[in-house]
Parts: C-alpha cells; sequence; structure tokens
C-alpha cells in the first residue's frame, strides 16, 4: 500500500517542500508540497527525481576500508577503528597541522553539516581548513565582514516586494537561487514583471533568466566591478546618492566618492564593453526606482575582483537607500540565529589571521584558498598535511588542476571521506563513511534559512527508517569528533550532550539571554526530541528569536510547536535589522573599509592591462548541482551537456564546427571538447560547464561514467586568486580555443 510523508529537497538553495510517495519503503513519486508555507507547490527536475537518486543502485551502503591497497567493505566499528588506527599516530608525532580537513557544498544542505563541522574542527585543532567557499562565495563572506563586523551577515534581495532587480552574474531559472534561498525563483520574477517591475540582467550569456529580462547587458565577464563603480560615480556625480534612514548609520560614505572619481563610464566602457551612456542609464534607473536592489552571484564572485564586486553591490544598495529597507537588500532572520540585542560596536573582521605554509596565502574567515590544498600535502617540512578529513568533498573536480591534487591525494599517509559515492575523491580514502540516503534522514536548513526571502521556519523527519546496519549522518560525524579527541569508543550522544552542555552553560550567564541565571541542567532536562540532533535543534529553537525562552514566551518556537506545523510556519516579510545586527568596531556600516579600499588600486590597473584573446565562463544547468547529479539517469541527456559553447563569429573565425571538437587550453592544461555554435554566449567568450570529467580509474558512477565529459577546472592551475577571499578564478579566465585535429 502507498503512503505520503512530507519532505523539504535537499538538492539545492530553493529548498522546496515536496511530497513523496513511499511503496514498500522506497520513494516511488515526489510532487510539490501545495500546502508548504514557502514553496507552495512549486518543484523542478531535482526534486521529482529524488526518489531516484535515493535509490541510486551505486550508493554505498556499508563503509569501506582500505585493506592491502584495496577498499572493501567493512562494519562500522572496524571502520572508526581504523579511523583512530590511522589518525592517532599522525596526530601525536606531527601535531594537529598534520590534518586538513575539507568541507564539500553537500554539507550546507544536510542536518548533520549544520551541526558538527564546527566541533570536528575544534576537536582537531587545526588551521588547514579548506571549503567550497574559496571557489564560490566567500568573497561575499569576506566583503560582508568588513562592511558589518560579521561575515554571515550576507543581505538577500526582497524579492517579493521589490519593482527593480538588477542581477550581475546570477542565472536563477537554472540555479533556483543562490545566497538568497527563494523556491519557485522564476515565478517569483515573473510576478515582479506583472507588477510592473523591471529586471535587468547583467551577464555575458544569454541565460534563460537573461530571455526573461527587460534588459539584457552582455558584459565582458569579469569587469562587473568596473561596472558598478562607474555607477557609484555617476550616483555621485549627478547628486543621485539618497542612503535615507541608513544614512545615520552608515561612515566612510566620501571615501567611496573619492575612490569612485577615477572610475566614471567613459573610463570603463571599453574595459566592460557597455557603452558609457548604457552604465548612467543602468544607474539612473536603479535610482529612480522606488525599490530598486542590486543582486550578484558566482559570475561576480569567482573572477579576479571578486571581493570587489561583492563590495561594490552593497555600496550601490546603500548609497540609493536600498539597503535593510523592504523591496531592497535586506537581512533575513532565523529561527535558529541569535535573538537580536541592543546595538553595540563589536569586534570587527579580520582577514589574514594565518597564512598557508607554503605560499603563504591568508586565512579568511577561517579558512584557506582550496587551491593551496595539494601544495601543503606535497610540499615537505614541518606542518605537512599527512592526512585529510573530506566531508561531501570532491575537490578532484570542484577545485583547479584535479590532476594535482588527484596525485597528491593518493600520496597521504592517511585519508576518511564521508560520501555516498565512490568517486573522483573519495576513491583515494583509506575508510569511507557513507552517510544515508535523503528519504533515512531528517531535513533542517541551518544555513538556508539565514538567505531566505522570507522569514519561515521548516522541519522534516525521515520518512523512511533507517535500517539497523547504517548509520545516521549525525552519527556518523559525531563519532569522528570522538575519534580525533581520543574518545572513540564512546556513545555519539555524548557529543550532542556536550555541545548542549556548553550553548546553555554561556546561555545562562549573558544578561541579555532569556533563560540568564537559570541552571543548564534543568533547562537540558526540558528539552524535547528523538535524538541529539534535535534535541539541539529544540534549544536553538528556544533560544533563537522567535523562541518560547524555555517557558518565557508561551506563543515562542520549540521543536514541538515546529512539528505541530509539518507544512512549516510562516515568520514574516523581511524587516529592517541595521543597526542591531552590526559587529564593527565603529557600530556602523563600515562603507569603506581599508582592505578593499586598498585593493582598488589593483582594479585602477585592470583599466590598462586586460586580458586578449578568448574568456571561458562556467554554467549551471537546471538538472545539475555542481557534480552531484550526474549519475542520476532521469537528470542526465537532452541539454545537460558537457560542450563548449562558441558565438557563430568566434566558430567561423576560428575553424570550429558544430558538434565537432575543439582543443581548449588553459594555465593548467588541454582539454578536447565537442562545439556548441550559439548565439547565447556573447563574441570573444566561450562556456564549458562545470562539475563533470567522471572518467578517473576507480569511480564507482556506472551513470556519470558513461557520460563522463570532461573537467573544465583541469584548464586552471590554481595562481589565478581573488587576493581578498582566497577565491580560484573560475570565470573570465582566458584560454586559447583551437580545432581539434
Amino acid at each position: 500500500m502507498s503512503s505520503t510523508a512530507l519532505r523539504i529537497c535537499p538538492l539545492c538553495e530553493a529548498t522546496c517542500g515536496l511530497t513523496l510517495t513511499i511503496d514498500e519503503g522506497r520513494v516511488t513519486g515526489a510532487r510539490g508540497d501545495h500546502e508548504d508555507i514557502f514553496s507552495r507547490g512549486f518543484i523542478c527536475p531535482k526534486g521529482a527525481a529524488i526518489g531516484e537518486l535515493d535509490a541510486d543502485p551505486d550508493r554505498l551502503r556499508r563503509p569501506l576500508v582500505r585493506r592491502a591497497g584495496r577498499l572493501e567493505e567493512a562494519s562500522w566499528d572496524e571502520a572508526f577503528a581504523a579511523v583512530r588506527e590511522g589518525l592517532a599516530p599522525l596526530l601525536a608525532e606531527h601535531g594537529p597541522q598534520s590534518v586538513g580537513v575539507v568541507l564539500g557544498n553537500p554539507n550546507v544542505h544536510t542536518v548533520a553539516g549544520g551541526l558538527y563541522p564546527q566541533l570536528l574542527l575544534g576537536a582537531l585543532r587545526t588551521r588547514n581548513v579548506f571549503s567550497a567557499s574559496t571557489l564560490d562565495q566567500m568573497p561575499k563572506h569576506v566583503s560582508s565582514g568588513l562592511l558589518y563586523g560579521d561575515a554571515n551577515a550576507i543581505p538577500v534581495p526582497d524579492l517579493d516586494r521589490t519593482d527593480h532587480l538588477l542581477m550581475l552574474g546570477a542565472n536563477p531559472l537554472d540555479s533556483n537561487g543562490s545566497l538568497c534561498t527563494a523556491p519557485d525563483f522564476p515565478g517569483r520574477l515573473r510576478a515582479l514583471r506583472r507588477r510592473g517591475g523591471r529586471l535587468v540582467v547583467i551577464d555575458p550569456r544569454r541565460t534563460r533568466t537573461a530571455k526573461l529580462a527587460d534588459r539584457h547587458v552582455a558584459i565582458r565577464p569579469g569587469t562587473d566591478a568596473l561596472l558598478l563603480f562607474a555607477m557609484v560615480q555617476v550616483l555621485f556625480a549627478e547628486d543621485l546618492v539618497t542612503p535615507g534612514p541608513l544614512a545615520e548609520h552608515l561612515s566612510g560614505v566620501a571615501e567611496v566618492r573619492r575612490l569612485a572619481a577615477d572610475f566614471p563610464p567613459e573610463a570603463v566602457a571599453e574595459a566592460c564593453d557597455v557603452p558609457a551612456e548604457e552604465i548612467r542609464t543602468l544607474a539612473r534607473e536603479l535610482a529612480a526606482a522606488p525599490k530598486g536592489v542590486v543582486y550578484g552571484r558566482v559570475g561576480s564572485t569567482t573572477v579576479e575582483f571578486g571581493t570587489l564586486t561583492s563590495w561594490l553591490v552593497d555600496v550601490v544598495n546603500a548609497l540609493i537607500g536600498q539597503l535593510d529597507r523592504p523591496g531592497g537588500m535586506m537581512f533575513p532572520l532565523a529561527a535558529t540565529g541569535r535573538r537580536e540585542r541592543p546595538a553595540r560596536p563589536g569586534r570587527g573582521f579580520a582577514l589574514g589571521r594565518w597564512h598557508s605554509r607554503v605560499s603563504g596565502y591568508p586565512e579568511a574567515k577561517g579558512e584557506l584558498p582550496t587551491v593551496a590544498l595539494a601544495e601543503e600535502i606535497e610540499t615537505p617540512g614541518e606542518g605537512r598535511i599527512r592526512a585529510v578529513l573530506a566531508l561531501a568533498a570532491n575537490p578532484v573536480l570542484s577545485a583547479p588542476d584535479g590532476d594535482r591534487l588527484d596525485r597528491a591525494l593518493a600520496g597521504l599517509d592517511f585519508m576518511v571521506s564521508v560520501d555516498p559515492y565512490l568517486n573522483e575523491t573519495s576513491r583515494h580514502a583509506h575508510v569511507v563513511l557513507p552517510p544515508p540516503p535523503p528519504s533515512r534522514s531528517p531535513h533542517f536548513d541551518y544555513a538556508f534559512n539565514s538567505l531566505s526571502v522570507r522569514n519561515q521556519v521548516r522541519y522534516t523527519r525521515p520518512v523512511i527508517p533507517l535500517e539497523a546496519d547504517r548509520l545516521s549522518e549525525s552519527a556518523i560525524l559525531a563519532r569522528l569528533v570522538l575519534c580525533v579527541s581520543g574518545h572513540g569508543g564512546d556513545d555519539p550522544a555524548a557529543v550532542d550532550a556536550m555541545a548542549i552542555e556548553g550553548t546553555l552553560g554561556k546561555e545562562v550567564a549573558d544578561p541579555a539571554s532569556p533563560v540568564y541565571g537559570r541552571e543548564p541542567a534543568e533547562l537540558a532536562a526540558r528539552l524535547t526530541g528523538v535524538d541529539g540532533p534535535e534535541r539541539r535543534l529544540d534549544m536553538m529553537l528556544r533560544l533563537g528569536p522567535y523562541g518560547d525562552g524555555f517557558g518565557a514566551d508561551p506563543d515562542g518556537l520549540s521543536l514541538e510547536k515546529l512539528l505541530a506545523h509539518p507544512h512549516g510556519i510562516d515568520l514574516g516579510p523581511l524587516r529592517p535589522r541595521v543597526p542591531g545586527l552590526l559587529k564593527t568596531r565603529s557600530g556602523t556600516v563600515e562603507l569603506c573599509p581599508e582592505p578593499l579600499a586598498a585593493d582598488v588600486e589593483r582594479l585602477r590597473r585592470s583599466l590598462i592591462d586586460r586580458p586578449s584573446g578568448l574568456l571561458l565562463v562556467g554554467r549551471r544547468h537546471l538538472r545539475s548541482n555542481n557534480s552531484w547529479m550526474h549519475n542520476v539517469p532521469a537528470l542526465m541527456g537532452g541539454t545537460n551537456r558537457c560542450t563548449l559553447q562558441v558565438h557563430p563569429e568566434d566558430a567561423t573565425r576560428l575553424g570550429l564546427a558544430d558538434g565537432g571538437l575543439a582543443r581548449v587550453k588553459g594555465d593548467g592544461g588541454e582539454l578536447e571538447v565537442p562545439v556548441e555554435v550559439t548565439d547565447a554566449v556573447r563574441a570573444g567568450v566561450v562556456s564549458l560547464p562545470h562539475g563533470w570529467g567522471h572518467a578517473r580509474a576507480g569511480v564507482r558512477l556506472s551513470v556519470a561514467g558513461a557520460s563522463p565529459g570532461v573537467n573544465v577546472n583541469q584548464l586552471f592551475d590554481g595562481s589565478r586568486l581573488d587576493p581578498l577571499s582566497g577565491t580560484a578564478v573560475l570565470n573570465a579566465h582566458p584560454v586559447h580555443v583551437s580545432p581539434s585535429l
């Protein structure tokens, strides 16, 4: 007999509610949950295919342990014994810096990924931390840290109330949104236009989103910062700066005006390949809009000036009075975030508190650039990384120069992968710990609720019970914490108990907390939930901005109340939060931080030293999310192909034929790839999707292996970085293209 169950989709940032059909312990169908308070029934091809992904026969069910050079199935106790035996002597002899931790993008999509990595890092005490952030959004973290004093205070466009949206490097009709959690992003954009609003897309490709726009500006890749600075110059020159109520909380406006004076539209027009008058029009129309907003994403962050671009997005929004204002750029308030407190100066945000051993790259937000991982493994000397813990990470495909990293990982003394697949990275592990599929896991969006275009909270428990021979992802990560702490045989529930004890101990000592002066043990005894992760969720909800304060507010949130609302609880539209959220030393929005001002000279030089030849940009498909879903038959085929898109003029000039093969050469190597001639890319630009390249020996991905594609990141050697954030330049990268002989 069939049954249905609710599930929040974990496959992208949209976090849509699903109604799953369950037959004999398997997901056999998925449709949108029309009663979901946030997604209202929206579903994309990824969500519709969740049953196929869930039951993928290539998913690992049992741990793998390397014995005599071969990965073989083992019991959980055997696997964690192998972890202890592999790590303990390395830590004892070489210390915590001999271990590197790599965090992949899927960590922000799971309950376990939101709760345990920081505990693991705290127990391990290594500074060698690498993540997908320096291949994606770290520039936004850095600019937010410098502007607001908090690297996680990232404002999002108030999509449902704006009347003018200008997007740079974003294609939400294919990505479903990024650093902007918005189910049915396409529907929200169409609603914007139906209510008389205006959509402007700045992108070198005529994407599906650009086709929907009122205006598409095909900018030269990598020049978004120049365009935005020119718009800032126009705002000042034409007296269009109107920060409104935010003015009393802004500092550094005069310094921004001084810097912008060097970037009038005429100075940047040739570099951007956007006429000066069009730049002025963009600035004037945005300033004239009652509720206008600028939003930039991965195409504007994974470039040479990613942090400057991210900064200037917020500068423009602040100068036109649309930062922290309904319809503009606003700061969500997540249910598990900190309660709002009286405004006061904070400790601010610092860069470069330590540096990588080999190249001296500065840390950002506690992380080193992922491009440094290979050299930190390969280079002899004290502090060399000898072991790696890879949590849901596949850097052989996602980072530049995967061939070099592939060789480096093969030379490690020890490696652990938490991954459901034997992929291009996990195939090197000495122990592989596979988490269960989505249907057998709970879901709560710790990360994405803090980026949501509407304040809301939803939680779903596993829809199918976990089998006796499997561990939950939370239990896997908790046992890893115990292993690196020297307590490998302890109950993993002890990790959650310690986390609860530590949090409550701080709260009862904080006069601003609703539980100030109470006994931690009494509060812990009141927590509900079937396991440690649920008890921790209950604690965070109760202590959070909408929480019941452990009885202080009978109408407030708790896990029990959330479970009584299976389609979620709407917490209302975004509302202004400045100055309360600011943690800068001045207590203001510091609009011109010194590190950013100092980097402007590098941008100024780019007006003269421009790359010649073709520029490569990436692209994403609605049926994919990085390298995750190439093993799901329903999501492969059609337009989801690994092709080099080339403009017809460039194809004719280079002698390339549609369907033929091209050789693409970059700093890091060469690739042979099929050509797709299309005017969807502007002249002078070629496009190749990321996440492909499933052709390495030892990978167990049968569907992906049948259509492996090529790894675009092999064209990059990692030498090109945004220096402030350590983010790899993956877009606007110069390449040479020729016919394959």
